[in-house]
């Protein structure tokens, strides 16, 4: 499995593009900005990309959605709960109201849900909080953790939707019941580690 990791758009949203290095069967996280830059990665790498897994409904981790999707003709799956998110194609963030082309989900993810993709399989885990319907994603000794959990820091609870009890639940009884050897791929800045966050952190 090899990953594939880019900083896109004015807020630097982090894109993951993950694949089999033998088959080249990948998936894309969170397609946020600069869609021509995601297809030129998949296009020199020779990817076969089967699909589009959002880890929450924020304008800056999807803006580059429909390019993708159009593109490749793959499918579009997130959780259910931040569906009203996308339907209108402009969201209240803070004092801001950004605008995105909308689109519609193919399929909706819940908990404990299974995708394989490569030789590989993706696990969701539901872990509300920075939205209803953020997830984080578990394969293979890493878990993408979208706006829920970063290095030295946690998402912001403050926007629509969100709630600060549900993120803490979602990191303490989720998240951090994990391996504390687990690659943690957050939705902005650097990597870390399960462990080192539980260690660290200042909000548990």
């Amino acid at each position: 499995m090899k990953i594939i990791g880019h900083p896109l758009g004015a807020y630097q949203a982090n894109c993951y593009i993950v694949y089999d290095e033998n088959t080249k069967d990948g998936f894309i996280i969170d397609p946020g900005d600069e869609g021509s830059t995601i297809l030129d990665v998949i296009n020199r790498e020779k990817l076969n990309i089967k699909f589009i897994i959002l880890t929450h409904g924020h304008f800056d981790h999807i803006g580059a959605v429909n390019k993708i999707k159009e593109a490749l003709n793959i499918p579009v799956y997130m959780n259910e709960k931040d569906g009203f998110m996308i339907k209108s194609g402009k969201q209240k963030i803070g004092m801001a109201y950004p605008k995105f082309e909308n689109f519609n989900p193919d399929r909706f993810v819940t908990e404990g849900d299974t995708i394989s993709c490569g030789g590989n399989t993706i696990e969701i885990i539901e872990t509300p909080g920075h939205t209803p319907g953020g997830i984080s994603i578990k394969l293979d000794g890493y878990v993408f953790t979208g706006d829920t959990l970063f290095a030295g820091s946690i998402g912001r609870y403050d926007f629509e939707g969100g709630s600060f009890e549900d993120i803490v639940n979602s990191i303490k009884n989720k998240l951090f019941t994990l391996p504390d050897d687990t690659i943690v791929c957050p939705g902005h800045g650097q990597g870390t580690k399960i462990g080192i966050e539980k260690e660290t952190s200042s909000f548990f």
